[in-house]
């Protein structure tokens, strides 16, 4: 019996050894592959790099990531696929997680004093608005915002002006910044109102726009909780507290 045991374990033992053979020549031709892609990837597209270029969740298929784009290439580099991918065993919109993660890390190199912040007292959500001071939509989000504190919502605004730096709200979105209380001045610029001002550096807003364009806005307000989900559009008060509280809920 003992020469047949010691057959077995030598069976085993060499079977484990081709096994993690396979798995490392795997390994290696998807590192290889990989490679390949990412040279097709970056002869094809200018402002791609290698770095924007990362395994998929499906195999066979790589991630193309840059800000708020999400697509797919197949692993020859012939066959290049925009839209989501969508988990259907787990319901999971995967492309919309890249983007939210990208979102995520983009606020949160934003610090608090490159951000015009009314705070509550107790603050049990916070939340970054990109607004505009000309948008209709904006100004009603800002005229509630005592019932945003009101349910411990800080908001965190960042400039957007929408139609860019030759527009009269990018010259009054700097001079906001340049106030001495900056959150009177935005409250009195959607108001249509005067506000004292100074000469200052407000290449800030500058920032704010380019951030935004990363986080793929099309229009404001735009809200980006912080688990980086991008909320499209106003929200009023109890609609906003809700959806906070369901997204920490899942």
């Amino acid at each position: 019996m003992k020469p047949m045991i010691a057959k077995f374990s030598t069976l085993v033992i060499a079977s484990m050894a081709a096994f993690s053979m396979l798995q490392l020549a795997s390994a290696e031709e998807t590192d290889a592959e990989l490679e390949q892609v990412r040279q097709k990837v970056g002869e094809t597209f200018d402002l791609l790099g290698p770095e924007d270029v990362s395994r998929s969740p499906v195999d066979g298929w790589y991630t193309i990531h840059k800000g708020s784009i999400v697509a797919y290439i197949s692993g020859d580099g012939r066959y290049l696929l925009q839209g989501d991918l969508i988990d259907l065993d787990l319901q999971v919109n995967l492309s919309e997680n890249v983007r939210n993660e990208t979102r995520r890390e983009l606020m949160a190199g934003v610090a608090d004093d490159q951000t015009i912040i009314f705070s509550p007292d107790e603050i049990k959500y916070s939340v970054s608005v990109f607004t505009d001071v000309d948008c209709t939509y904006c100004r009603r989000l800002h005229s509630q915002i005592d019932q945003y504190l009101a349910h411990g919502i800080e908001v965190r605004y960042l400039m957007y002006p929408r139609n860019g730096p030759a527009s009269p709200a990018w010259s009054t979105a700097e001079d906001v910044w340049c106030s001495a209380d900056r959150q009177n001045a935005l409250t009195m610029a959607k108001m249509d109102r005067d506000f004292p001002t100074n000469s200052c550096d407000a290449s800030i807003v500058q920032q704010h726009y380019v951030i935004g364009r990363d986080v793929g806005l099309s229009g404001t307000p735009a809200i980006v909780l912080e688990d980086g989900t991008l909320i499209g559009g106003y929200l009023a008060p109890d609609q906003l507290i809700a959806t906070l509280e369901n997204n920490a809920a899942n």
